[in-house]
């Protein structure tokens, strides 16, 4: 999780905007490194005691429909890597649609998804890509591909740093599947209303990362989920 040297960065990472947040976090190397610990013990941990409830998920989603218990789509993390990101199915499997985002009332989601997706239960596999470095447990969502295509420049800052099962933005914006649900065109909306505004929490807590913070954005988490 370390900050690279601003040479060794992609180069449509290193650019004016982007500067100040690495700036900022390369002088921040010994917290990430204690928040890269973190995460393996506590996901770790995590992956054993949780481990009857992903059996109970995975029955409960192969006994609700067909098709394989894990959701894998191609994800953006730290520097731009892309990798496939876990997550409970809770769609049915069929034809491709061409739409990236979910919205309310989506009829591709199981009735077994719905439950699933309301607890955020779906994304508690997501423990795996932490253990392996893929993520964190806080940071900027990791987006797909083509929605990364679309980041300013200022944007990219977020790239520095691993993508994050949850943050300000994510607790926010828990429910912006209704808030695409009536959208022309939910992509669109999302790439030019949504996605905009959450960069603006993701960016700001770039600029205030900290362990303690981390830790305050799982706990808040913890209370958006139950009042849910």
């Amino acid at each position: 999780m370390l900050i690279k040297k601003w040479t060794k960065l992609p180069e449509d990472i290193q650019n004016d905007a982007v500067y100040p947040y690495w700036k900022s976090l390369r002088r921040k190397n010994f917290s990430l490194f204690w928040k890269r610990v973190f995460d393996i013990f506590v996901s770790a941990i995590m992956l054993v005691l949780l481990s009857p409830v992903f059996l109970v998920l995975a029955i409960a989603i192969k006994a609700d429909s067909k098709g394989p218990v894990f959701y894998r789509q191609e994800r953006v993390t730290q520097y731009g890597k892309v990798f496939r990101i876990h997550k409970f199915r809770t769609m049915y499997v069929h034809e491709e649609t061409g739409k990236d985002v979910t919205v309310a009332n989506d009829d591709r989601i199981t009735k077994i998804g719905r439950k699933i997706r309301k607890i955020r239960a779906d994304e508690l596999c997501q423990l795996i890509d932490i253990f392996l470095g893929r993520m964190t447990f806080v940071g900027t969502r990791p987006e797909v591909p083509k929605y990364v295509e679309r980041y300013t420049d200022e944007m990219r800052a977020t790239l520095l740093l691993p993508a994050g099962v949850t943050s300000l933005a994510s607790i926010k914006y828990k429910d912006e599947d209704k808030l695409l649900e009536n959208a022309e065109n939910a992509d669109e909306t999302y790439v030019n209303v949504v996605l905009p505004a959450k960069m603006e929490y993701n960016l700001q807590a770039l600029k205030k990362q900290g362990f303690w913070r981390d830790i305050g954005t799982m706990f808040k988490t913890v209370f958006a989920v139950l009042k849910r």
